[in-house]
């Protein structure tokens, strides 16, 4: 009964996507699933996303299981009958599994309150893909007291009953930059009349490459993609500006604080020997994604003793910020998998609805076990 209930829900969610901090109706949702079963509401205000609790009749620890709930800004081709309902949108990374598989953990937690220590607060938080909706929730009182913080992502590289886990960093913090280069516009056949901003984009390109292979420890996993380059609107004109964008991706935090230092050096320094000046703006996003050692280990352990298979978590420069959490709160973020298929972020991704009841008993028992 639970199983078709279970995917009753994951239909709706996947039928009905709402982008980052719209996802008024998924709330709504939500809601009316688990007030439906008794579960409480806490009284946090939240635009959109909410948390649950789940009180034991025994005495324990305050833990939390972090789901988000927003979909991708992507037009769905996974020929699924439950396809996205609304054109342009699609759950293209799982929120919607993440969803059902923590509104199943409430109800097999809430179903056996007295064997329960302590109390567990499910959040179901908005805008995960902004990289900053984590913060809407800390903005609450909903992680005060909170002693350790679980969190889990769909994995469409391994098959259902997989459970991919590991101690110490999966997932890199997320950083990204824009420079401007300020030169002076003239006649494209009178390039001595000006200063050409372009010749020092492009020489910056090459160098920022430079912070990979000559300033960071060749062991640390870490990055830096441009990924926009913009300078002038027609063939004759040599601009005033360019601009580069592009991301930075890090899993040590010394290594994090030396790319922006090296990438301001070289932007301004670059900018300087073709003539030219630069700005830099350094947006900071979510730190590393790290998982407590002993938590990683009880995941493990009780995933094993409930019949899945173990995998060693795969590392990824992707980012989560689940991390945020991590800041204040011992935290453990697990994959599990999904169905071996399409990746994360692109149209054809789906999820294989028979992974929901047990993923919703692995996270159930993940935290009642304590």
């Amino acid at each position: 009964m639970l199983e078709q209930k279970l995917k009753e829900a994951f239909y709706w969610f996947h039928q009905n996507p709402e982008l980052s901090y719209e996802e008024y109706n998924t709330t709504a949702k939500i809601r009316e699933l688990l007030e439906g079963e008794g579960i409480e509401i806490l009284p946090y205000r939240l635009e959109t996303g909410l948390a649950a609790v789940i009180r034991g009749e025994k005495e324990g620890p305050v833990q939390a299981l972090r789901c988000d709930i927003d979909a991708l800004p992507i037009k769905e081709e996974s020929g699924l009958s439950y396809s996205s309902l609304c054109p342009g949108k699609m759950h293209a990374c799982g929120h919607d599994f993440h969803i059902t598989a923590g509104i199943g953990a409430a109800l097999l937690l809430q179903g056996k309150k007295e064997e329960l220590k302590g109390s567990v607060r499910i959040l179901f938080q908005p805008g995960e893909e902004t990289s900053l909706g984590a913060l809407k929730m800390l903005e609450t009182a909903a992680c005060d007291g909170v002693e350790r913080i679980w969190g889990f992502h769909a994995d469409p590289t391994n098959p259902v009953n997989t459970i991919g886990i590991r101690e110490g960093y999966v997932s890199a913090a997320v950083d990204r930059f824009v420079v401007t280069i300020k030169g002076v516009g003239c006649h494209g056949a009178h390039p001595d009349d000006g200063t050409d901003p372009i010749p020092a984009a492009a020489a910056m390109v090459q160098a920022f490459q430079t912070i990979v292979s000559r300033n960071v420890n060749a062991f640390h996993p870490s990055l830096l993609s441009v990924t926009r380059i913009q300078a002038g609107n027609t063939w004759n004109v040599i601009p005033e500006t360019a601009c580069l964008e592009g991301t930075v991706r890090t899993m040590d935090r010394d290594d994090r604080k030396l790319y922006e230092k090296r990438l301001r050096e070289i932007a301004e320094q670059t900018a300087l020997a073709y003539g030219a000046a630069a700005e830099v703006e350094w947006i900071p996003g979510p730190p590393a994604v790290y998982n407590d050692g002993g938590m990683a280990e009880h995941g493990r352990k009780k995933a094993q003793e409930l019949g899945f298979l173990t995998v060693e978590e795969e590392r990824s420069l992707g980012g989560d910020d689940f991390s945020f959490y991590e800041e204040k709160i011992p935290g453990c973020y697990i994959k599990i998998g999904t169905g071996q298929g399409q990746l994360i972020h692109q149209p054809g991704f789906q999820v294989d609805p028979r992974v929901l009841l047990p993923a919703a008993q692995y996270l159930a028992e993940l935290i009642r076990d304590v």
